[in-house]
């Protein structure tokens, strides 16, 4: 599984362990929020509506960051804006240890969100660049594992802090424990550099590209698919992971330690959920893979959230659904970059991937309203099943591109059109 890995020499080692390094304190720091929102939820008298907002709007900046620093990237360099991605959202976050109200936090949250959104974008190019092929799809899924680790390390965090001090005080320890990304910022600054593909590109004067070249004729219908699929895939995994903890404690009746086991399984079936979806995208294609992802995601929802399950089968059916759940976001990277030619494949895999993020930044805010009246598994549900149903149609129509190795510098493929959709598709 991880053999592809002795396959690489020493920049691309540094590329994906600065890629793989960023995306997990990332998800550690983003993770936070939804640990701790049952706390908020009584400290400062939050509906869950309220709650729901704040998560809407971090995706929304989220979303904005990853598109810009996409085009960043394309115009500035890989490494440099991963950089400050980094340092962005690691700042933000230990500045929401001191918030005293909802407003406060939500700005912060914004801040952070833009940060969050700008390091996938800056990351994912940085890999595809250096990766070929062959090994594309495991090296982008190995790195969306680390959302995973991330995630498993701030459960870990909140386990160990909500038993040694009051709830009062541990939430915001857990955010002043963010600071600690920035320290991965040295170690990019010192030794990764940016893919020689970019690097050709740009000595020919090639890096002014704009932000709405993406949607000229010749790229605009990939665009659109590409944005449909990051839709379904982000649209379903946010409604899904932000109330599923409140979701325990809450409807469940679940200790702080019981939701920690039942969101352990969770996460452990998802870095495994990564890490196989890398290895088909590179086996049986980029669109079978999402495919089959996005349809047991579907089935994982209805039996998770749908049928009358006891908490033991909600223990032991949360794995399933957090293996299906990873696979659709760890088959992303590989195909929006065999989408974009180099000039714009940071616009490109940033629009697409967060995108989704845009709209589906009202999802946790509609579960959060809905759920006083649906109840919150019936809201969860309905959201993330309609996602994943829009995920399976967008990758449907879409090319496959696992037969397709990035663009050459000096072959003047860098002007080259996306690859055409399947014969007969219109969008």
């Amino acid at each position: 599984m991880f053999a592809w890995y002795r396959d690489t020499d020493t920049p691309q080692k540094r590329a994906f362990w600065a890629a793989f390094g960023g995306w997990t304190l990332e998800a550690a720091d983003a993770q936070m929020f939804g640990l701790v929102l049952p706390t908020l939820l009584v400290t400062w008298h939050l509906s869950t509506g309220a709650a729901g907002t704040l998560a809407s709007v971090t995706l929304l900046f989220t979303a904005v960051g990853g598109w810009l620093a996409g085009w960043a990237s394309d115009r500035y360099g890989r490494v440099r804006v991963l950089r400050w991605t980094i340092v962005v959202y690691s700042v933000a976050t230990v500045l929401i240890g001191f918030t005293a109200d909802s407003s406060q936090l939500m700005v912060l949250r914004s801040v952070q969100g833009f940060g969050f959104g700008g390091e996938w974008a800056a990351g994912a190019v940085l890999v595809s660049e250096y990766m070929g092929t062959r090994h594309r799809g495991r090296a982008l899924g190995a790195v969306q594992s680390g959302w995973a680790l991330g995630w498993g390390l701030a459960l870990a965090t909140y386990t160990v802090l909500f038993s040694l001090f009051p709830e009062d005080w541990a939430w915001r320890v857990m955010f002043w424990l963010g600071a600690l990304p920035a320290v991965l910022v040295v170690m990019i600054r010192r030794k990764v550099t940016d893919p020689p593909l970019y690097r050709q590109r740009a000595a020919r004067g090639g890096n002014r590209v704009s932000l709405l070249r993406i949607f000229k004729p010749d790229l605009l219908r990939v665009t659109l698919l590409g944005a449909l699929l990051g839709l379904g895939s982000h649209g379903g995994y946010y409604a899904l992971t932000t109330f599923l903890p409140t979701y325990l404690r809450t409807t469940h009746g679940l200790s702080v330690l019981k939701t920690s086991g039942y969101l352990a399984a969770f996460i452990a079936a998802s870095f495994f959920g990564y890490v196989t979806s890398g290895v088909l995208a590179d086996r049986i294609g980029r669109r079978r893979n999402i495919m089959f992802f996005a349809v047991m995601c579907l089935a994982s929802v209805v039996t998770y959230l749908f049928l009358p399950i006891s908490d033991t089968q909600m223990f032991f059916l949360g794995m399933p659904l957090g293996f299906f759940s990873a696979g659709i976001p760890a088959g992303l990277g590989s195909i929006f970059a065999e989408l974009y030619p180099t000039a714009m494949r940071g616009t490109g895999q940033g629009f697409c991937y967060n995108f989704g993020r845009i709209v589906a930044a009202a999802f946790p805010a509609l579960v959060g309203f809905l759920s006083d009246r649906l109840g919150m598994g019936t809201s969860i549900g309905l959201f993330a099943g309609s996602a994943y149903g829009l995920a399976v149609i967008a990758v449907a129509l879409l090319p496959e591109t696992s037969d397709r190795e990035l663009d050459t510098p000096g072959t003047g493929a860098d002007d080259a059109p996306a690859p055409s959709l399947p014969k007969g598709t219109t969008v």
